[in-house]
C-alpha cells in the first residue's frame, strides 16, 4: 500500500468515531469551590474578638468575628427583666378574672398586649445583639481575615472570605453543537492538573450559546474528599 493511500485510509478511519456520534468530548476548564464567599456585618462598630485563624476550618454556625457587644448585652439584660415583669403581671391578673373577676376582661386585655410587646422587644434586643456576631453560614476554610480585633469596620465591610472545599464545580465551555450530545446528572470524568481524576455529573448546562464565540458554559460537580483537590486548578472534562 502506498504512502499516499495509506493516509488516505487512516484519515478516514480517524472519522469513523466522530461519524458515529461516539468520538469522546475533551474539555479544558478550571475548577473551582463549591462555596467561595466574603463575609460581612450589616452593624458599624469595633472588632472585640476574633475565634479563628487564616487556614482554619469554622463548622456552620460558628462565630468567626464579634464586635463589641457590651451595650446589646445590657439591653437584651433589661428587656428580659421587663418581660418577666409583664408576665408575672399578666397570670395574676388572669388568675384573679378567673378566679373572682374582681378585675375587668379590658385590665386582662391590656396585660396581655403589654407582655406581647415585652416579649417582642426582647427578640429584638436578642437579635441585634446576635447581628454583632459574624457567623458561618456553611462550613469551610477560612481562607483570608481582612480586619482584627480594635479595628473599626463600617456596615456591609468585606471581613472575611470563607471557602467551602469538600465538593467542587469543573466550569468550562463548549461548542453550542456538541452540547447538544450532553445530559444533566450524565457521569463524567475531570482530569485534574498534577494527574489526579475524579467521577463528576453534569450539573449545568447553559441554555444559551454566546453569539460571538458559539460556546455555551457548561459545569460538573465531583466531592472532594479530604480536601484532595485544590480548586483553581486547571483541569479536563471527558465524556467518553
Amino acid at each position: 500500500m502506498s504512502k499516499l493511500v495509506l493516509t488516505a485510509f487512516l484519515g478516514v478511519a480517524s472519522l469513523v468515531p466522530a461519524l458515529c456520534g461516539a468520538a469522546p468530548i475533551e474539555l479544558a476548564g478550571i475548577t473551582e469551590p463549591f462555596h467561595d464567599v466574603t463575609l460581612g456585618l450589616a452593624n458599624p462598630g469595633i472588632i472585640r474578638q476574633q475565634f479563628f485563624h487564616e487556614g482554619e476550618l469554622a463548622k456552620k454556625g460558628d462565630v468567626i468575628l464579634e464586635l463589641d457587644t457590651r451595650l446589646e448585652e445590657l439591653e437584651v439584660t433589661r428587656r428580659k427583666a421587663v418581660m418577666e415583669q409583664d408576665k408575672t403581671v399578666l397570670d395574676s391578673t388572669r388568675e384573679v378574672f378567673q378566679n373572682t373577676k374582681s378585675v375587668s376582661k379590658q385590665d386582662l386585655s391590656k396585660a396581655q398586649a403589654e407582655y406581647d410587646v415585652a416579649r417582642a422587644e426582647y427578640a429584638i434586643a436578642e437579635q441585634q445583639l446576635a447581628d454583632r456576631r459574624l457567623v458561618a453560614p456553611f462550613a469551610g476554610y477560612i481562607t483570608e481575615i481582612q480586619l482584627h480585633p480594635g479595628a473599626a469596620c463600617a456596615p456591609y465591610q468585606p471581613l472575611v472570605r470563607l471557602v467551602d472545599t469538600s465538593r467542587c464545580y469543573f466550569i468550562g465551555h463548549i461548542d453550542g453543537v456538541a452540547a447538544a450530545r450532553l445530559k444533566l446528572d450524565e457521569p463524567v470524568k475531570i482530569q485534574v492538573a498534577g494527574g489526579q481524576t475524579v467521577s463528576a455529573k453534569i450539573c449545568f448546562i447553559s441554555p444559551v450559546v454566546d453569539a460571538a464565540s458559539g460556546l455555551a458554559r457548561i459545569k460538573a460537580v465531583f466531592d472532594n474528599p479530604n480536601d484532595a483537590i485544590r480548586p483553581g486548578l486547571a483541569a479536563t472534562l471527558v465524556v467518553e
